[in-house]
């Protein structure tokens, strides 16, 4: 530990009793530790094997381009603000500070356009287990949850911990763009079904969902009296904001919000993946009594260093993040027109948002398309069928350009 922050921190105790502080963040900021962060810089790589990275360490044989985390350093006011708690020294049980929740109210203001109560806050330690909670709060052995496919895999598992089952239907193409099947989704709601999973914007199809579709879902959600979950993570990573605009459940007209619970993180945006910390925004005092009553002891604790990395992102975040998106938004294009000139056998549909790019390889000979490409050039790639739609693939482009096109090349090579 350096010597300034242990006086710093101890001049705090003494003498007596002093209040403590609402964070170590309302500090004097402090030196970057890490030089090489100080400047926003995505082409530079990052040597990620031997890091106990699962996207490069689970099979280290293959070229990952899989998981959704990226392979850019998280924001120096990130990287800061850990340096700072970890010179600190203590870590006992945290829990999330006052500061935190300013930030995130205040990023709900600013960013979404939102005003909710500290109260309607929660604090999870991952977006999957908040998911899992829902089921468990509102389904009883024999009911159902329903979502539309394709979709992030744990929204086509999280059913089977209340012991429920699952509904799903295809999302289908209109007017160029992804939508829902209003139709079918009518034809397969039950009397048991409890809860729909909703992902915007939407992994995989990179879909950001106009307002006029998100009530008619919360619509479709009344009429069947369900409970609409709203995984929101890639709610910042939308690459044109000016013509898709990410619209929150939080939104909806006021006699929806009963029934609503929006999930947010920002793990995705600022790559702080692996510290787990998401939140759960639900406005209706009974939905969240409800929710909370289904965590039991199932959930672990969440870090200390979570919390100060989120806060970090929600207060610090923003010019890193617009950085970032105008790269993304670069690579989604250069991939799209790769692609579309130099891969046979493949289609695509441009994403509005994320780092994920769902590929079509129905042409292909191929009965398991992740399987070929792994086999004819060694990539790694997320399998479609995970998501419910076989004969497709996700090839994640958060990374450096050229690392990007390195496995683009052995995609049009293999093919």
């Amino acid at each position: 530990m350096s010597e300034t922050p242990r006086r710093r921190f101890c001049k705090r105790r003494t003498p007596g009793i002093s209040p403590a502080p609402r964070s170590v963040l309302e500090s004097a900021p402090l030196p970057f530790h890490n030089k090489r962060a100080m400047t926003v810089d995505f082409d530079t790589p990052v040597e990620r094997r031997g890091t106990g990275s699962i996207k490069f360490d689970r099979r280290p044989g293959l070229d990952p381009f899989w998981v959704a985390d990226m392979d850019f350093v998280s924001p120096p006011c990130i990287l800061d603000s850990l340096h700072r708690r970890v010179d600190h020294g203590v870590f006992g049980y945290a829990q999330a500070h006052e500061a935190l929740d300013d930030a995130v109210l205040a990023y709900l203001r600013n960013r979404r356009g939102v005003t909710v109560d500290a109260a309607a806050l929660t604090h999870l330690g991952g977006l999957v287990p908040a998911l899992s909670l829902a089921a468990r709060a509102w389904c009883r052995p024999g009911d159902s949850v329903m979502t539309c496919t394709p979709v992030y895999p744990p929204f086509l598992g999280v059913h089977r911990d209340a012991h429920a089952g699952l509904i799903t239907v295809d999302h289908v193409m209109r007017d160029g763009a992804w939508s829902f099947d209003f139709e079918a989704m009518e034809r397969s709601v039950t009397p048991t079904t409890r809860v729909f999973l909703l992902c915007n914007p939407q992994n995989p199809l990179g879909r950001v969902f106009p307002n006029d579709e998100l009530v008619r879902l919360a619509e479709f959600c009344e009429s069947h009296d369900l409970i609409l979950v709203s995984d929101e993570i890639h709610c910042d990573l939308i690459l044109d904001e000016a013509s898709t605009p990410h619209v929150s459940t939080l939104h909806l007209p006021e006699r929806f919000l009963s029934r609503v619970v929006s999930l947010l993180s920002p793990s995705k945006t600022w790559n702080i993946a692996g510290l787990g910390h998401a939140i759960a925004v639900i406005p209706d005092e009974n939905v969240r009594r409800r929710f909370l009553s289904a965590r039991g002891h199932t959930l672990a604790e969440i870090s200390a260093l979570s919390y100060h990395a989120a806060e970090a992102a929600y207060r610090h975040g923003e010019p890193w993040r617009r950085e970032l998106i105008a790269y993304l938004r670069g690579n989604r294009d250069v991939l799209i027109d790769f692609i579309n000139r130099r891969c046979p056998g493949l289609s695509i549909i441009p994403g509005e948002a994320t780092y994920l790019a769902w590929i079509d390889a129905s042409a292909l000979d191929a009965a398991n398309p992740a399987k070929w490409f792994e086999e004819k050039a060694g990539l790694f790639l997320s399998d479609g069928a995970a998501f419910g739609w076989p004969r497709f693939v996700r090839f994640n482009f958060g990374c450096p350009r050229a690392r990007m096109m390195e496995g683009l090349e052995k995609l049009a090579a293999a093919l």
